[in-house]
């Protein structure tokens, strides 16, 4: 530590008079002036290392070598390292089954209600209501392919046109994100994990979001997206093929056919103006049927109508003859554990919610606290060198692309977008995979869940098979579009920075992560689709002028970090504006009230909240510390309210 300056004995020697009249002649005079030091070491030995928080941890392996352990040892920890990847394996088997209850559940409790959505026509031809509508419809129904296989059924059906779809299938994409930005919440618990984890799902989002904001306008003003796929189209000609492989299915479905089974028939029967559907349940109870033709006497306006070769007479009023008539016969009822019980959709959708999201938050625990005690040691040095390293140079351009081909090859695998990002949104929160790894891998998986849907387009009949393959091909060609816009070339990966942006405040203010999950996936497309009902000149008039707010601060903020000396004084920060206008405090105050509230009277769940104010009151507790011994050297300061003259002497060296 650095010593003291020793105050000098000489009584001709007196320190400079800050008080009176004279301390400028004072100051410029031959006296000897004791040289300042400052105490910012003292308390701040190493300021340079400052861990970033955006850096990969070490996993470090606390255990014994190798080489220290007996026989006996050896064969204890290859026991145990056996069955952690069993117990892996198994909670991964669980996590994917809930993430396909979860869908059930949310199609039970909203997925009437997303037929509804989709019978307003006349508000689906309105490209930006065909946009929230899509996202709308899918975090209903948890599944982008669900909400697809609607819009394909009112195309087929002549209910919508494949231009007005072109906007339900980009909010379709931005819907399918919402699950892997549900799993991120689930670890809140450690502030740098949910940091990372909640970056790299969200830049999900942000991708999608942005790819929209681009690319909706151009489809509205030239229909890009409709011409080229119409051309695609019109060049090749397909035939109907087979369906696309269902992989993953085969593995989950002896599990969930025994929680539940639904009919999703029926939320595109609703869709298409079938008022018989209205009345049926989506539980299935006849997993089993048998279509029967046979030969039935029946009615005919005419002897016109009467089928050819067969007997047709007159009795009464009325024309009689014979054809084939087509009856289905329940053969087995399903075997699932709702399959007998007299509740409505909406109950059975609210059990297998919160059952789901139990299990799911259960395994992403499970699945967290068993990779972190796997990967330590050799292990993940050698799986953070595969997953995060680039290729030589000049060749290290090419890493990027392949870890897109390996998230669309995946997604290909299991068949499902959602699967894939939640599956690696836990690993970027331990580390294991960096954000920087995860957003080519996410782009890829956009890409690999339209593979997909544009196998199961060739295998729709002949006479809707071109509808379904072009609306698949125009999700195809919207997420291609958005990765030339957003990956290419480095500056241009904006989601990246974003992402990072929202994982920094999402940490310090967790409550922040529901705030946004409402905000995005449900507040704002509610508002946009009540505008967009309640017509064009409203939408327009209310959306201008907030779209222009948004730009203006959105610049204003950009000109104040990079070149602030160009604005205006009032605008070189928000500190003319009401605190809760620019700053999360005052709202972080009052939810931490809320929830202690909560916790004091009503429940025990609000630990977290609890740390994270202790947290809170410790750095400001450490920093009120720090102001107080900068100045506690009796050489720099005297006990005085001249501040300016304390900085001056504890700064010039």
């Amino acid at each position: 530590m650095a010593p003291r300056p020793e105050l000098s004995s000489d009584p001709a020697v007196s320190p400079p008079d800050l008080d009176g009249k004279d301390t400028k002649d004072t100051l410029s005079k031959d006296a000897i002036v004791l040289p300042s030091y400052s105490t910012v070491a003292l308390v701040d030995p190493e300021p340079d290392n400052v861990i970033d928080p955006w850096q990969l941890p070490e996993l470090q392996d606390t255990g014994l070598k190798w080489s220290d352990l007996d026989t006996k040892g050896k064969i204890l920890r290859v026991f145990i390292s056996v069955a952690k990847g069993i117990l892996l394996l198994g909670f991964l088997y669980m996590f994917v089954c809930s993430l396909d209850i979860l869908s059930s559940a949310f199609q039970l409790v909203g997925g009437k209600a997303a037929g509804d959505i989709f019978q307003d026509n006349a508000v689906l031809s309105n490209p930006i209501a065909g946009l929230v509508i899509g996202v709308l419809v899918t975090v209903l129904v948890q599944s982008s392919s669900t909400s697809s296989s609607i819009v394909v059924s009112m195309v087929s059906s002549g209910l919508l046109e494949v231009q007005s779809a072109v906007p339900v299938i980009m909010g379709a994409n931005i819907g399918t994100s919402v699950t892997n930005t549900i799993v991120a919440v689930m670890q809140a618990g450690d502030r740098n994990e949910f940091r990372r984890a909640f970056a790299g799902a969200t830049v999900h989002d942000f991708f999608n979001w942005l790819s929209v904001l681009i690319l909706l306008p151009l489809e509205a003003a030239t229909g890009v997206l409709y011409k080229l796929t119409k051309l695609v189209i019109d060049s090749f000609h397909i035939q109907t093929g087979q369906d696309a492989p269902d992989l993953l299915k085969v593995i989950t479905k002896p599990l969930t056919k025994n929680i539940i089974e639904l009919d999703s028939s029926v939320i595109s029967d609703i869709a298409v103006g079938d008022p018989s559907a209205r009345n049926k349940s989506l539980i299935k109870t006849w997993c089993k049927k048998e279509k029967i033709m046979s030969l039935a006497n029946i009615t005919v306006p005419g002897e016109a109508n009467c089928t050819i070769g067969a007997p047709c007479w007159v009795e009464g009023n009325e024309t009689w003859t014979q054809a084939n008539v087509t009856e289905t016969i329940n053969v087995a009822k399903c075997t699932h554990m709702f399959v007998n019980a007299n509740l409505p959709d909406l109950a059975v959708g609210l059990i297998l919610l919160a059952l789901s999201l139990l299990v799911l938050c259960t395994c992403l625990i499970l699945i967290v606290k068993l990779l972190n005690s796997m990967l330590k040691g050799q292990v993940a040095v050698v799986i953070k060198k595969v997953l995060n390293t680039d290729f030589p140079f000049p060749f290290s351009w090419v890493t990027g692309y392949l870890a897109i081909m390996v998230g669309a090859g995946m997604t290909f695998i299991v068949q499902s977008s959602s699967v894939f990002t939640s599956a690696i949104t836990p690993l970027v929160g331990i580390g294991v995979i960096s954000i920087e790894r995860a957003y080519p891998l996410t782009l890829g998986s956009n890409i690999g869940t339209t593979t997909t849907a544009i196998l199961a387009a060739m295998a729709s009949p002949g006479e809707t098979l071109a509808n379904s393959l072009q609306i698949s091909l125009c999700h195809f060609f919207f997420n291609i579009f958005g990765i030339i816009l957003w990956y290419p070339v480095p500056i241009t990966r904006v989601p990246i920075r974003l992402a990072k942006a929202l994982g920094d405040r999402t940490a310090k203010y967790r409550w922040f992560a529901i705030v946004y999950l409402i905000l995005c996936f449900f507040i704002l497309p509610l508002l946009v689709l009540g505008l967009s009902i309640a017509g064009w000149q409203v939408l327009v008039g209310v959306g201008v002028p907030v779209l222009t707010v948004v730009v203006f601060v959105v610049v204003v903020n950009i000109m104040q970090s990079r070149c602030g000396r160009y604005l205006c004084p009032a605008l070189r920060s928000w500190d003319f504006l009401p605190k809760p206008l620019h700053s999360l405090k005052p709202w972080d105050r009052i939810v931490t009230k809320v929830l202690g509230f909560c916790g004091a009277r009503c429940c025990c769940c609000c630990k977290c909240c609890k740390k994270g104010e202790a947290y809170s009151e410790k750095e400001g507790g450490m920093e009120t510390k720090k102001e107080l011994e900068m100045y506690d050297n009796p050489a720099l300061c005297v006990e005085d309210e001249k501040i300016q003259i304390q900085t001056v002497s504890g700064t010039h060296l």
